[in-house]
């Protein structure tokens, strides 16, 4: 995906690029609405509801569409594979700002996001990097974390929206053998470990600001504890133990 998302955006002529998944609808006008309310250095996400694909309408099943999501604290849980920085849907934040129709989120789920292609260019030169994160995973922390920590916004716009197909055990099982399952769930492991360590240890060297800065701009965040400072540290030491680690495992590979 990296690689298909590097090579559309090095080819694009236009000032703007969308970056959207196939299995998506789309508001009537949204290119007209997200220029008419965008800065040049943002990263701005259309508010996103749940599709449908048989029908190809939205869900209405009484859930609020999705505005806001923040990035999980990698280590509630540290022996399970599943937990990382990851972007979780943030309820609270919905409610609680439903008033502002262009808001900062701390994080989004990936599948839609709109913004200039000369910011895109400042941000990332060189592409995506699928070498540490592989050619899939945590796409959106790569992307958000860079435009938050350069002093740029990542915003929701609820002005605009489209829908996301999520499948849930519709198709699975179709298209991969078990040899390419297994290869993803390592390439999906190697950027979830690659990631803690990158955005807890600051290496980022182009950053103005560090990823603690992230946190107290959010604060409260949920599942980061209310002492997260006093165990800063702790979490940048694991984070880094456990690439050294994986490195480890996989010097032969």
């Amino acid at each position: 995906m990296r690689a298909g998302i590097n090579t559309a955006i090095d080819v694009a002529r236009g000032e703007y690029v969308m970056k959207i998944d196939e299995h998506c609808m789309v508001d009537q006008g949204f290119d007209l609405k997200l220029i008419a309310d965008h800065q040049d250095d943002w990263v701005v996400i259309p508010r996103r509801y749940r599709l449908e694909p048989e029908t190809w309408e939205i869900i209405e099943d009484g859930r609020p569409p999705i505005d806001y999501m923040y990035l999980t604290n990698p280590f509630v849980r540290p022996e399970d594979v599943l937990y990382g920085l990851h972007g979780a849907i943030w309820r609270e934040r919905h409610h609680e700002n439903s008033a502002i129709e262009i808001d900062d989120t701390m994080s989004w789920q990936g599948s839609c996001s709109f913004f200039k292609k000369s910011y895109w260019e400042k941000l990332f030169p060189e592409g995506l990097d699928d070498a540490n994160y592989g050619t899939f995973t945590q796409e959106a922390q790569e992307i958000g974390n860079k435009v938050w920590l350069s002093g740029g916004r990542l915003v929701v716009n609820k002005r605009t929206w489209y829908a996301h197909y999520h499948k849930g055990k519709r198709g699975k099982g179709l298209g991969f053998s078990n040899a390419q399952y297994r290869a993803h769930q390592a390439m999906t492991e190697k950027g979830r470990i690659y990631c803690i360590d990158y955005w807890l240890n600051n290496r980022w060297e182009k950053r103005i600001h560090d990823f603690e800065w992230l946190l107290e701009k959010f604060w409260p965040v949920p599942t980061w504890p209310d002492d997260w400072r006093e165990q800063f540290k702790s979490y940048q030491e694991q984070a880094s133990n456990n690439m050294k680690e994986y490195r480890e495992r996989n010097a032969d590979n």
